[in-house]
């Protein structure tokens, strides 16, 4: 809509706002909760009087007879006002305005055309909008408007809204699924004095009354986790918010939701059987279904997770056989990711070199790679787990290895965090842990991460 339209449809419903106030009408007043619509449509007997409030959502006056639908959260209903019912306040109804919030008064009936309608007998203005909302079919069509507005893209697009609800259902499952296995929810700190438990350049902030700079968390408290582990507690996990400053794509945000569980007496074998458990679990009861199609992948959760070797698949894919190789973290990093794309899974990449992965336990008789695996679904990582290092000596030293790598100019390279060497020193039991972002749910809902935000950070407008 053009600006000069827009300002002018808002000076006429302020100079009706005025109007209201002046005849002694307070256009926001304080009031109690209605039923929802869809509890009085489907409960409500004609000839019974009924009350309702919603937003007014279209407006058709015919003389002395005017049609309204009115609509909440849970569906839309037929507003009925005439002026033999409501006499002198049936012509303060020119004040009002598509988009205002009504509470109603009436009668159940049914019109000729079947359709279940409110006759009002009387009504209260519970919030004046000031702004036309968008025309349903035209919507919000340019992408920066409809992150930048998304209450409005919301209002008018009822399957966004579905989807919302659906990734609710996502994050309840998971936990579900892990209380139903004894798991219990912590909750760990959100600042840390060093962020740990992953490979990620942090976010920094102050905290005035310590007068010192802390990290926002880059992992779920996954060394705050397992200090629970070291505590005592056999199995824990949080579900919450961690913080990367890192770029933006199909697949990344720098804020967003994570899930890690970490399991005493229990390896990646274990933690596998039961991360594919959880996957088919947490799909049927968000989407009904186990197979998808994703970036033109199709994947069937269903069929048996095979399990692909890192070293393997890198010789099979590029000809490169990195056990031949001396090559740095990143760079290997970066040649796995080259060659991930093509493999639709689900499955299992197990096999990683120990520089990739310097929290996880070494593998037996194979001191190089270490007992980890990432869920692959799709040509992306989709979860990440492994037998965690409980051997305080091994972690000091890669902790020293990768603080060597931030001090060459790896800001993503893990710092030295001696207070949790320091834990392991009181002995840890073996343990297995694991993580999953709502990526997994941006991809089996097969749309980009930003559009399953419901809002998406933007620079601001100038």
């Amino acid at each position: 809509m053009a600006q000069s339209r827009l300002e002018e449809i808002r000076k006429i419903r302020l100079e009706k706002l005025a109007k209201l106030r002046g005849l002694g009408i307070n256009p926001y007043p304080s009031k109690p909760s209605h039923p929802s619509v869809s509890v009085l449509s489907s409960r409500s007997k004609s000839g019974e009087t009924v009350s309702v409030a919603g937003r007014l959502h279209s407006w058709r006056e015919h003389g002395n007879v005017i049609f309204a639908d009115l609509r909440d959260s849970t569906g839309q209903i037929q507003l009925l006002f005439q002026k033999k019912n409501l006499e002198s306040k049936f012509d303060l109804l020119n004040l009002l305005d598509v988009g205002d919030f009504l509470g109603v008064t009436g009668q159940i009936m049914t019109t000729q055309a079947g359709e279940t309608t409110v006759d009002v007998t009387s009504w209260e203005i519970l919030s004046k909008s000031l702004r036309p909302v968008p025309d349903d079919w035209f919507g919000l069509k340019d992408e920066e408007a409809r992150y930048r507005q998304r209450y409005v893209d919301l209002l008018l697009n009822d399957d966004l809204k579905k989807l919302f609800r659906k990734k609710a259902v996502f994050w309840q499952s998971t936990r579900d699924f892990l209380v139903k296995q004894s798991f219990l929810e912590v909750e760990t700190p959100v600042l840390e004095n060093t962020a740990g438990g992953a490979d990620a350049n942090p976010f920094i902030t102050h905290h005035n009354a310590l007068d010192i700079n802390l990290y926002l968390r880059i992992s779920m408290g996954e060394l705050w986790q397992k200090r629970l582990m070291v505590a005592g507690f056999d199995k824990t996990f949080e579900i919450g918010r961690q913080f990367r400053n890192e770029g933006i794509s199909r697949e990344h945000l720098q804020d967003y939701s994570q899930m890690e569980f970490y399991w005493a007496y229990a390896d990646y074998e274990d933690s596998m059987k039961l991360v594919e458990d959880m996957y088919k679990y947490v799909a049927k009861k968000t989407f009904g279904k186990l197979k998808f199609d994703i970036e033109g992948h199709t994947v069937d959760l269903s069929a048996p997770w095979e399990k692909i070797d890192y070293t393997k698949t890198i010789l099979e894919k590029t000809g490169q056989d990195i056990r031949n190789k001396s090559l740095p973290a990143r760079e290997l990093d970066q040649l796995w990711k080259s060659v991930r794309k093509s493999i639709a899974g689900p499955a299992f990449l197990v096999g990683h070199p120990v520089e990739v992965s310097p929290l996880a336990k070494r593998m037996s008789g194979n001191y190089g790679f270490v007992e980890r695996y990432q869920v692959i679904i799709a040509g992306s990582e989709m979860g990440n787990g492994y037998s965690e290092l409980n051997d305080p000596v091994d972690q000091a030293e890669r902790f020293a290895g990768q603080q060597a790598m931030r001090e060459a100019g790896d800001e993503e390279a893990q710092m030295n965090d001696t207070d949790f060497v320091t834990a392991l020193e009181y002995g840890m039991p073996p343990v297995t842990g694991f993580g999953v972002s709502e990526r997994l749910f941006s991809f089996l809902a097969n749309l980009p991460i930003r559009e399953t935000v419901l809002f998406p950070l933007l620079r601001p407008e100038k």
